[in-house]
């Protein structure tokens, strides 16, 4: 099996940011994958798979975040975080 990279860009359009709701939905929908997901914003570069990680990112509303995955479902695993971030992460207020 060949491991494939793909890299695509989401904006938090959730009002509170990537607070910890949301966080914890991308970590299950990241997690759901066997890829390596990874979460850049800034100066920061976190596993998308670990909370804390994505938590320490202090996303704001707004905030372009860049994804990575590198794996045999690199493909879906980043369609279907985009498709959550699109959903403001399942959170309604």
């Amino acid at each position: 099996m060949r491991k494939i990279k793909v890299k695509s860009t989401f904006v938090i359009i959730n009002e509170k940011g990537l607070h910890t709701r949301p966080s914890t939905e991308l970590v299950k929908c990241a997690s759901s994958f066997k890829s390596q997901v990874t979460l850049i914003y800034q100066d920061y570069t976190v596993n998308g798979k670990s909370l804390l990680g994505i938590l320490m990112l202090a996303a704001a509303r707004g905030a372009k975040i860049t994804i990575e995955a590198i794996g045999e479902d690199a493909t879906e695993a980043v369609a279907s975080i985009l498709k959550l971030a699109g959903n403001k992460f399942n959170i309604n207020y």
